[in-house]
């Protein structure tokens, strides 16, 4: 289900509404509301050896995939903040010369709804490398030179895109 379908009455005044419209116009108040994409910021975080860090999902979706360390864009936060704010939480370490790879269409599913998601996917260098942990949903880490990265492990196209990218 997507989200517009999940608006049977406007949110302002509770009116009747018809699913799955975008925009969403309410009959009885006038409201006019957009449904847009969610934004994401995802990084291949490198070490000194040229190896990224890659992290195992311990979640669905693609729960046991690999990803990178990486998650949705908070209202009010750059896609550089919230890579550098969601690397502290997954796997504790800082990055610096955040650069910007490409972008993505994605489909997100999670609890019934599938989410429209953009996505960013940048290149980083880890700080302190040595200090990386699976942290917050994650059930593991790994440091692979991105050549040896089977594009079939990863969780999500967006992730094989900034991948070829990143191999040029």
């Amino acid at each position: 289900m997507r989200p517009p379908d999940l608006f049977r009455f406007c949110p302002r005044c509770a009116a009747p509404a018809t699913p799955g419209a975008n925009p969403f116009v309410c009959g009885g108040c006038s409201l006019r509301y957009f449904f847009n994409p969610t934004v994401a910021a995802g990084g291949y975080l490198s070490d000194a050896a040229g190896r990224v860090l890659l992290v195992r999902r311990a979640n669905d979706p693609a729960a046991g995939k690999l990803a990178v360390p990486g998650g949705f864009i908070d209202i009010g936060e750059t896609a550089e903040d919230a890579l550098r704010r969601e690397t502290r939480e997954e796997v504790g370490l800082e990055i610096a010369d955040v650069r910007y790879l490409t972008s993505t269409v994605n489909r997100y599913r999670y609890a019934g709804v599938e989410y429209p998601v953009c996505d960013l996917v940048f290149a980083a260098t880890a700080v302190e490398p040595h200090r990386a942990q699976a942290l917050d949903a994650v059930a593991g880490i790994e440091w692979r030179l991105p050549r040896d990265i089977d594009p079939v492990e990863l969780a999500f196209d967006s992730l094989r895109a900034g991948l070829a990218t990143l191999l040029g």
